[in-house]
């Protein structure tokens, strides 16, 4: 959708997706597979936050959410900071399967002289080194933040600001960086209700079989969809879907996010994956509705 200019707007879209959403697939080979398949969806698309949510009440779920918290992490993270953020877990048995992102803050130069004035990078700090911290960008020679005051082994993003003698960079938030920058992952530890009612989401659109077909009512999603700035889409579980999810907190689907909408109508399939609803419903957005992220 496109602002009074005619400059298509900036959107910050974010995905909830339940903690039974590798229910079933039994093998933790099988489950890593296809987070996998759920993280590359989030890049394409320009995903800035994938929630996991708890969608079964009278069942701890936390092992799953941790599962799919780590997987999507780890992708999201360049390579080169993987070692130095991620102990050796379980959940990361498989982690090789995983499709690499290739999104621009994955970038695959490694040395000093790829580095260009200008370009962000992320980090790990690694030292401290008088007034400031040094980082590990990935490159050579790490960078140097002057007057900076970090613990050791956090996660920074960082601007390079000169190359010569030393790379010397300078903190800075990844709202602020005018390109997509990769996603964030949050554990909602609340209710689905409750995630609902968050005010953050100035649009919220749930997908069901059981919705309008989207090109029914394409015209008022747009109408929102053109003022909204944070969007939240919300995505059922295998073997329920979000109607179900709802009535299970006593709660009614309709009442609780502004459209319901079947992004697959006709589907000719008696059940369609949380991952391929993703792909399929967060298409047919950018397609007819269009967004920049």
């Amino acid at each position: 959708m496109f602002d009074g200019e005619g400059v298509m707007s900036r959107k910050r879209i974010s995905v909830a997706i339940p903690a039974s959403v590798v229910s079933d697939t039994p093998h933790l080979r099988e489950k890593t597979s296809k987070i996998g398949v759920i993280g590359r969806a989030a890049a394409i698309f320009g995903v800035r936050e994938i929630i996991i949510y708890k969608d079964e009440t009278k069942k701890d779920q936390r092992a799953e959410m941790e599962l799919i918290a780590t997987l999507l992490s780890y992708m999201e993270t360049p390579q080169y900071l993987r070692k130095r953020l991620f102990k050796l877990k379980p959940e990361l048995r498989y982690a090789g399967i995983l499709p690499p992102l290739r999104t621009l803050h994955h970038p695959l130069g490694k040395k000093t002289t790829d580095l260009k004035v200008g370009e962000y990078r992320e980090g790990v700090t690694i030292a401290k080194a008088g007034e400031g911290m040094l980082v590990d960008i990935g490159t050579d020679k790490p960078a140097l933040i002057p007057r900076a005051k970090l613990l050791i082994g956090k996660r920074v993003t960082v601007k390079i600001t000169s190359i010569d003698k030393h790379v010397m960079a300078s903190l800075v938030n990844r709202e602020e960086i005018p390109h997509y920058w990769g996603y964030k992952v949050t554990v909602w530890e609340d209710s689905f209700g409750k995630l609902m009612k968050d005010t953050r989401f100035t649009l919220k659109i749930a997908t069901s079989k059981y919705g309008a077909p989207f090109m029914e009512i394409k015209e008022e999603i747009a109408e929102k969809w053109n003022k909204a700035e944070d969007i939240i889409v919300v995505f059922g579980a295998p073997t329920k879907g979000l109607y179900e999810i709802a009535k299970n907190e006593n709660l009614k689907l309709e009442e609780i996010v502004d459209f319901v909408v079947n992004t697959i109508p006709e589907q000719t399939t008696e059940t369609v994956r949380t991952e391929e609803a993703l792909i399929a419903s967060l298409a047919v957005f950018k397609c007819v509705l269009g967004f920049k992220v």
